[in-house]
């Protein structure tokens, strides 16, 4: 599966770097300026879930009534907090492994994309330094539709100039490994066998595969 890819298509959070927990420390602020407790218990229905999605899901566990026009505002409120945290990422934060198995794979002529829900995807490369090892950048300003539907996988390759079934996906979350599976790639999961026994391959993290 590995030695014979021709794409490699990364999720972000938890796959590259873990910005997971300032997603966490923004909702959980949010949810406390609305009038009750967000725990990461909670935090880990949000992932690889989009923002308004994300929100809808607090809103629900907080049992808060909101409109539209105040939803958009409630998601600006938190991302602005979001990227007030990021604005401080630095190179060292990047997940063991990560930078390493990217220059692996452009050594190996692997062609390489990013395939994220987030809007702050090209700003969170740019921070770390690696925007440079990807070919294409699929992220949630390109997109519409959030994991598990395959549509940024479906777009990485396609941008990639691959079918997905030369592609591989990494992946974090069961919504994204499911998302992989439906573009028709193969998937190799970062975490938990538990969480992600969907995946074709479950590993701890890129570092294992350097």
């Amino acid at each position: 599966m590995l030695e014979t890819m021709k794409g490699a298509i990364f999720d972000l959070d938890g796959v590259i770097v873990d910005t997971a927990k300032y997603h966490y420390l923004a909702w959980r602020s949010l949810a406390q300026r609305l009038g009750f407790e967000f725990t990461e218990e909670d935090n880990e229905r949000l992932k690889g879930v989009s923002r308004m999605e994300s929100l809808q899901i607090l809103l629900e566990v907080g049992g808060v009534e909101a409109d539209e026009a105040e939803r958009l505002e409630m998601a600006d409120a938190k991302n602005k907090e979001y990227v007030d945290y990021i604005s401080r990422l630095e190179p060292s934060e990047i997940l063991p492994g990560a930078r390493a198995y990217l220059l692996l794979l452009r050594s190996k002529g692997v062609k390489v994309a990013l395939g994220s829900a987030s809007k702050n995807a090209e700003f969170i490369l740019n921070r770390l330094g690696i925007t440079e090892l990807f070919d294409a950048i699929i992220d949630g300003t390109k997109v519409s539709k959030a994991k598990p539907d395959p549509e940024v996988f479906l777009a990485a390759s396609a941008a990639l100039g691959l079918e997905p079934s030369e592609c591989v996906v990494f992946e974090d979350a069961a919504a994204g490994v499911q998302a992989g599976i439906s573009a028709g790639s193969k998937v190799v999961g970062i975490g938990s066998a538990d969480i992600l026994a969907e995946a074709d391959r479950v590993i701890g993290g890129l570092y294992e595969l350097v």
